[in-house]
């Protein structure tokens, strides 16, 4: 393949603090490589691609592009779309009655005249991109497809280390050091910090730790009440990871009799398999996504666990906080960007010789930063609970790490 004269760029799914900056880095390399080659952007992800609502990088933005390091979310806007799910782009008003999504994306590529598409997103986005790659190779529209995989989950196979995931869990840490304050705001105070992490705890894990690093550099003063001990992380609740409710609703008692306070952190996708059974059971309707996603909001797994606690530890008042949106629209933090800026280099590399894939280091090849083949990206990696750094954090709080998930009591 020839170099590309056109390259697109589209960001798509939830937002993570490396959007902005994987789209300044793609723009400062392709300026560094060949400032010939034309940029463009679509709007709001794949809704603007089968919309063919695009803008053009032009000189000011190529010269200030570096300014998106400094900020979270994402400049040319994000949606959640399935080019697969016929149906729901329909009823969007995306493409007409019998329209194929993906033939409407790939004419609208070739409409544009784009050679290369940089899709940034989760496994979401990137198995939309599989897709459409498959799609364009079989129907020969001779077209690159490279992704850039975000998500503060870090939960896409065969991929290290996602995008934007190590500065979500210091931003989660640095929210809870504020909301941990209300301990001392009502006596026997039961704090649920619920952390994004759909079907991964990796997250809700990382930001416990985090969060100890800050309890860790902290100076005390325990005689005038100024202990750690009500600052402590006292719970960690992910999907991975099963518990027995009564037995821990002992051990937090006995914590909460000692410190008058109990703070948990909780995965939004822990218990929510039980959460969804008991709606059902109810006649209750269960909203999801176009993915078939559970809509976790709809579903409030920190109000579930919130609720299973309180009594059983003996708690006056609940408070029920979520770090997600705080955390996912952060800007990224140095050692995120020195991920981004490596990947956004192999993707224009790759761009160059016509190669597609996930820009990743790959798991199953000796972690080598590499375009990872579209077919083997898949969303759902588990957290590995025996990890040695998760395995003394559990040990430092004195919890067991079960196996199975027990949520009756």
């Amino acid at each position: 393949m020839s170099k590309p004269k056109k390259v697109a760029l589209l960001t798509a799914g939830g937002l993570a603090p490396c959007l902005n900056s994987a789209i300044g880095s793609l723009i400062e390399r392709y300026n560094e490589i060949d400032p010939s080659i034309d940029i463009i952007c679509y709007r709001s992800g794949y809704k603007g691609l089968l919309l063919g609502d695009s803008y053009k990088v032009d000189a000011e933005m190529r010269e200030k592009a570096g300014l998106l390091q400094k900020f979270g979310g994402s400049v040319i806007g994000n949606s959640r779309v399935k080019l697969t799910n016929v149906a729901d782009c329909v009823k969007r008003g995306l493409v007409k009655e019998g329209e194929d999504p993906q033939k409407v994306a790939a004419d609208q590529l070739i409409k544009d005249g784009v050679d290369v598409l940089h899709t940034i997103g989760g496994d979401d986005t990137n198995t939309a991109a599989a897709d459409l790659a498959a799609f364009l190779a079989d129907n020969d529209y001779g077209l690159t497809v490279i992704g850039l995989p975000k998500t503060v989950d870090n939960d896409v196979f065969p991929i290290k280390q996602s995008l934007g995931a190590w500065t979500a869990a210091e931003q989660g840490a640095n929210y809870f050091k504020n909301v941990v304050a209300e301990n001392n705001s009502n006596p026997r105070m039961l704090i649920v910090h619920e952390v994004m992490g759909r079907s991964c705890g990796w997250l809700t894990a990382a930001t416990a730790a985090e969060y100890r690093k800050i309890l860790d550099s902290c100076e005390w003063l325990p005689s005038l009440g100024l202990s750690r001990a009500s600052y402590e992380v006292h719970g960690i609740f992910i999907p991975e990871m099963g518990f027995d409710i009564a037995a821990e609703a002992k051990r937090l008692r006995k914590i909460m009799d000692e410190v008058d306070c109990v703070n948990i952190f909780v995965s939004e996708g822990a218990g929510v398999e039980t959460i969804v059974a008991e709606m059902e059971a109810k006649g209750q309707d269960v909203p999801r996504d176009a993915f078939g996603h559970v809509k976790l909001d709809a579903v409030n797994p920190g109000a579930w666990f919130g609720e299973q606690f309180a009594e059983m530890i003996g708690a006056e008042k609940t408070l029920i906080q979520k770090s997600g949106y705080y955390a996912r629209a952060s800007a990224a933090n140095a050692e995120d960007i020195r991920l981004i800026k490596s990947c956004a280099d192999l993707a224009v590399e790759c761009a160059m010789r016509g190669e597609a894939g996930v820009i990743g280091h790959d798991d199953d090849q000796n972690f080598v930063l590499r375009a990872i083949e579209f077919p083997r990206i898949k969303g759902g990696k588990p957290f590995d609970i025996d990890a040695p750094w998760f395995v003394d954090t559990l040990a430092a709080l004195g919890q067991a790490k079960g196996k199975k998930i027990e949520t009756s009591h």
